[in-house]
């Protein structure tokens, strides 16, 4: 991998860690467990590693946007995560500085309005 590759590689990781807890709270629409949450960004077109998924989802619980409920389904209990009241504010102003942040970016890498 030359150099250039390795520094887009990492560029383009930063970019998608900044967008990771905007999309996951998003998805959660309604109560779901970590695999039925990995299954639905990929099918969004995110594609997270549980291992990068568990320990987001503990955080943001951490920080009181996510509540969750342990539940026992087919003999497996499930840990089910939802968004909180706090959480809910939180996508709403989340989105608010991603939609801002979009027009900036947007403005500044178009081809004719420098």
């Amino acid at each position: 991998m030359s150099d250039y590759e390795k520094y887009l590689e990492s560029a383009t990781l930063e970019l998608r860690r900044g967008t990771l807890v905007l999309s996951v709270l998003s998805v959660l629409e309604k109560p779901m467990y970590g695999y039925s949450l990995v299954q639905t960004l990929a099918k969004r077109g995110l594609l997270i590693d549980q291992s990068t998924l568990y320990p987001l989802l503990r955080r943001l619980e951490k920080q009181e946007f996510l509540t969750s409920d342990w539940e026992v389904e087919d003999n497996r209990p499930r840990k089910y995560y939802k968004v909180s009241n706090l959480g809910e504010k939180f996508i709403k102003d989340l989105q608010y500085e991603w939609e801002k942040n979009i027009s900036i970016v947007e403005k500044l890498t178009s081809k004719g309005e420098k």
